[in-house]
């Protein structure tokens, strides 16, 4: 079995214009979701032995099953394309900027649900964590950051993690970075994504907590969710978040679009909110 973060070697190294066959695809993702061919078999109503022979390339899959098996196996739709491609049929999902015309409803409704949120914090994120919309509540606690870590695609996890970003004012480091990496692992685990298994590694070479929660257990916390304690000129917040996605999306963006929204985890902390919005001049109802 290749490794679960990465392609098989055949798979790893095709250029575009040369994709790997689509049986090689089709093995990698099956093992990812761990089921053996019997098993795929038969929630796809294919024969053992058709299946062998389109993973071994002796045999080639028709459309409808090919997106039988993409279905089964929860292919996120990206990588449908590419195995729709790789089986000689054209693509079937699109991919709009969210910007265009006709995402205007999927953007205004991003956009309610972040404003509605204010006084807490909300924001947006697309399939690498890179921030893509956010609410008024956001800005003032990224005050501080090296305008470096603010340039270009902002990287919500990168900007967390980093020494010159949030990190030094997480009050519970520790505990945050490695619930931030279970996250990126299981998103890894679930969409193959070599972009994301680079970020991880990039994050996990960051220093290590020297603050309050150094001597901490990694998953070792009281209550029934993991906070955000993070401090600010007015004091120590305590947030709790909530991901939202889209049900049901047909385009890629909107499948890989995820809204974190933050609510306070105590009442000191909602006053807190209320107090950096009314500082930072944010009026909410």
């Amino acid at each position: 079995m290749p490794p679960m973060n990465a392609l098989s070697p055949a798979a790893r190294t095709a250029s575009p214009s040369t994709p790997a066959p689509f049986g090689e695809r089709l093995r990698h993702w099956r093992q990812r979701r761990r089921l053996s061919q019997l098993e795929l078999a038969h929630v796809a109503d294919v024969s053992t032995r058709h299946l062998s022979y389109v993973e071994t390339g002796r045999a080639s899959p028709s459309r409808d099953m090919v997106l039988r098996l993409v279905d089964r196996l929860e292919v996120p739709l990206r990588e449908r394309n590419a195995l729709l491609e790789a089986a000689g049929y054209a693509p079937m999902y699109r991919e709009r900027a969210l910007g265009a015309p006709d995402m205007a409803g999927a953007r205004a409704a991003v956009q309610r649900i972040l404003d509605c949120h204010e006084p807490w914090p909300a924001l947006a994120m697309d399939r690498h964590w890179n921030l893509v919309m956010s609410n008024r509540m956001v800005a003032p606690l990224m005050a501080g950051v090296s305008p470096a870590l603010l340039q270009g695609d902002v990287n919500v996890l990168r900007l967390s993690l980093h020494p010159e970003g949030l990190a030094p004012r997480i009050r519970n480091l520790r505990q945050w970075r490695e619930h931030l990496f279970e996250r990126l692992r299981q998103q890894i685990q679930t969409t193959g994504d070599d972009a994301l298994a680079a970020l991880l590694a990039e994050l996990r070479a960051y220093p290590e907590s020297a603050g309050p929660d150094a001597g901490a257990l990694p998953g070792e916390h009281h209550g029934v969710l993991m906070p955000f304690e993070f401090h600010t000129p007015l004091g120590t917040l305590r947030l709790i978040s909530t991901t939202t996605v889209f049900g049901s999306p047909v385009d890629i963006t909107l499948q890989e679009l995820a809204l974190e929204t933050f609510f306070p985890a105590d009442e000191a902390s909602a006053r807190l909110l209320r107090a950096l919005a009314a500082q930072a001049d944010i009026t909410t109802p």
